[in-house]
Parts: C-alpha cells; sequence; structure tokens
C-alpha cells in the first residue's frame, strides 16, 4: 500500500529519535566522577557509601534534601483554580 513520501513507521521512528536524544542530553547533563569528601554548604562529612551511590555528589543528605524541598515548593499552584476560587 503506498503511504507517501513517509515509509511505514516513520512517526513512530521519529519519536523513538526525540525520547533518545532528550536521554541522551539528560545523561550528559548528570555529574560525574568521585564528588566531594565534605558537603559544598555545611562542610559535614560525606559518607564513602553515598560518594560511591551517587557520582559527583557535593551535598551531605541534609542539605540535598532541603535544597530537593526547596524546589518541589516552587512547584505547586498556590492559587488554585478559577474553579476553586469562584466556590
Amino acid at each position: 500500500m503506498a503511504t507517501g513520501w513517509a515509509g511505514d513507521g516513520a512517526v513512530q521512528d521519529q519519536i523513538d529519535a526525540t525520547v533518545n536524544d532528550g536521554v541522551q542530553r539528560a545523561r550528559q547533563q548528570l555529574r560525574q566522577g568521585p564528588g566531594l569528601t565534605h558537603c559544598e554548604e555545611c562542610e559535614a562529612p560525606i559518607p564513602a557509601a553515598r560518594r560511591a551511590a551517587v557520582p559527583g555528589v557535593r551535598l551531605c543528605v541534609a542539605c540535598q534534601q532541603e535544597r530537593d524541598s526547596e524546589r518541589a515548593a516552587g512547584l505547586y499552584n498556590r492559587r488554585g483554580s478559577k474553579d476553586s476560587q469562584l466556590r
């Protein structure tokens, strides 16, 4: 059956290529290397197990949790939707 200019599965191939490019970009942004022995914010020692598990680690668990919670706080719409304001 004739499909025009695109071959069978061309759309899926394009989607797969886009996803693969995104994964590659994300992997390139990951830190690499041994990481720090002490936290760059509070100077607490970073355990060897954490340094082995998280390549390029720069923060202790407490500082990383604090940073993650600060980022997550900005993701919520605290004003609510129009529907909730009309009630």
